[in-house]
């Protein structure tokens, strides 16, 4: 299982403290280090079964600045792919990637139903 993630944000950090809780293994990638590729995002995307609009960081400052709330309806899925390829800070985090799913953010429940 892999983790990706931005060690300063408490989400992330409330998501490690879970999966360490639960001695679930996990590799962890930091998203600013090492941003995902659009192929990589394109794959995780296709795994999840969720619309991409879960995989921005919608909360996040650089969304609001970038007025990213206007233009991603216009946008074409591959535009978009692109653009969360450009900077992990668009990116939703934690992304837990296992064999069988992907998810983003971190709701406990949904980590619960997936992942124990």
């Amino acid at each position: 299982m892999l983790i990706v993630e931005y060690p300063r944000c408490s989400t992330c950090r409330k998501a490690k403290k879970w999966l360490d809780e639960h001695n679930i293994e996990y590799e962890d990638r930091d998203i600013i280090k090492e941003n995902p590729q659009k192929e990589e995002l394109k794959t995780w995307y296709e795994k999840s079964e969720l619309p991409l609009k879960r995989f921005f960081n919608t909360s996040g400052k650089k969304y609001r600045e970038l007025k990213l709330k206007d233009k991603i309806p216009g946008m074409t899925e591959d535009e978009q792919l692109e653009l969360l390829a450009t900077d992990g800070m668009l990116v939703k985090r934690p992304i837990i990637i296992t064999e069988k799913t992907v998810l983003t953010g971190f709701k406990e429940k949904e980590w619960e139903e997936k992942l124990l």
